[in-house]
């Protein structure tokens, strides 16, 4: 049986985030973020970890640069700190933040792999928090100035950009069920969040097309997207996953393709009286392609309590990760056919995160065998192929994560990088996925089952 070729020019890559892998928390004139402080909160984070040091990615970039090219992957996917380029979140401009990043770019460009930075990966400035966070309206323009700050400095040798990863989580989690910084439970501050999150993608986008180094340029906003589905055919069950799906991704995925909010979001919310006369065309100006992250199907039951009045339940004899998410590499496909077919002029999309953790544990020799990723990758990676063939444009795959790192709420208790961290003495060693992927990428095709 032949291998699952890839189209030419496919983009195959590992991605990061600042906060998960820099520490050098002190270092250069970084100020204080909202993860920071919410990790100085007693029982916030597993095990009382804290990005402080992390993977030292601050430091260790130019060895990390250099495993990615040996094994053979042709990009990056990697946040820029916020609190690296303007420590108040606003005003004053730190250069030797932005020094940094541009040594990490000149590093991926020497290496031949292409940057793609994400200008917001959950790191807000304390100092905006202390003003009200995504809460607040102005926080909008501020990442606005921020982004125009950023692609003024990079712009001339970075030419793929995302404006915000995941606006949900930061919503949701970090203002809704606060067991994300900054750690609040309102939901009027979680919704006045969501719009404030997507105003700034819009306001961020419109600067990045009017910046200096415009021409040439590719910009996107990536969105965690699952299938929903009820966990029965009841009628409660079914209107249990479309409040869920709504709540989790149609709130997000219509006002950006479509200029609008979904209507039945908006009555079980109670409304968005916060949106002003413009927001929306700013936030559905085209983009040129959407990354997804996608990491599990979610199947849904009817609950008593909760805004939603829905939960999300594991099915039966399906395997499952560390982090107990169910692993069905059919849903990848399930979610670019889907957003294809439900939106029309949908742009390109990329696989901008996918990936499983595991309790992953060096052999006597140091290596570390990973089979259980293996798999998880070949069975999405042929999922996505059969995506492709069908008709689906999608241009690139980026793997979460490169490196075992800070995993927000979980600490290091969750590795799912391709490549080990022994945290104490930060030791790199590739897994056997790191190998596979890489000879992935190399050949462009994907061995079959």
């Amino acid at each position: 049986m032949s291998d699952a070729r890839f189209p030419d020019g496919f983009v195959w890559g590992a991605a990061t985030a600042a906060y998960q892998v820099e520490g050098a928390v002190d270092a250069d004139g970084r100020g204080p973020s909202i993860w920071d402080t919410f990790c100085k909160v007693p029982g916030a984070i597993a095990g009382g970890d804290t990005g402080d040091v992390a993977c030292d990615h601050y430091h260790r970039y130019p060895e990390d640069v250099a495993l990615m090219a040996g094994l053979g992957l042709g990009a990056y996917r990697f946040s820029i700190a916020w609190p690296r380029i303007q420590p108040d979140g606003s005003g004053a401009l730190n250069q030797k933040g932005l020094d940094h990043y541009r040594r990490v770019v000149d590093e991926l460009l020497a290496r031949d792999l292409t940057p793609y930075v994400t200008l917001y990966h959950w790191d807000l400035p304390q100092a905006l928090q202390d003003k009200g966070g995504w809460a607040a309206r102005d926080t909008a323009y501020r990442f606005s100035e921020y982004a125009g700050v950023v692609h003024d400095a990079l712009g001339d040798v970075v030419k793929q950009w995302i404006t915000l990863n995941e606006p949900k989580v930061s919503s949701h989690a970090g203002y809704g069920s606060g067991i994300h910084a900054p750690g609040i439970q309102d939901q009027e501050l979680r919704n006045r969040s969501v719009h404030h999150l997507l105003l700034a993608h819009g306001l961020g986008l419109q600067v990045l097309r009017d910046g200096r180094h415009a021409s040439g340029q590719s910009v996107g906003l990536t969105l965690d997207v699952s299938p929903v589905e009820g966990a029965t055919s009841s009628e409660a069950d079914q209107a249990a996953a479309r409040r869920l799906d709504g709540d989790s991704h149609r709130l997000f995925l219509d006002p950006v393709l479509r200029g609008v909010y979904p209507e039945d979001v908006m009555e079980q919310l109670g409304g968005f009286e916060w949106v002003q006369e413009g927001d929306l065309p700013l936030i559905s100006a085209p983009i040129d392609f959407l990354g997804i992250n996608y990491y599990r199907r979610m199947l849904v039951e009817a609950s008593e309590t909760g805004p939603l009045y829905a939960k999300t339940v594991l099915p039966e004899g399906v395997p499952v990760t560390s982090v107990d998410w169910p692993v069905q590499p059919d849903g990848l496909r399930e979610v670019v056919a889907g957003l294809t077919a439900a939106y029309d002029g949908l742009p390109p999309l990329y696989i901008t995160e996918n990936g499983a953790a595991y309790d992953d544990v060096p052999a006597a020799d140091g290596s570390v065998d990973d089979p259980l990723r293996v798999d998880y990758l070949q069975g999405h990676l042929l999922a996505l192929h059969q995506a492709i063939q069908d008709g689906v444009d999608v241009r690139g795959y980026f793997v979460w994560t490169l490196l075992d790192n800070f995993e927000w709420a979980e600490g290091f208790a969750k590795r799912f990088g391709v490549v080990h961290v022994d945290y104490a003495t930060q030791l790199r060693t590739p897994k056997t996925s790191a190998g596979w992927l890489g000879q992935v990428a190399r050949d462009n095709a994907v061995p079959r089952r």
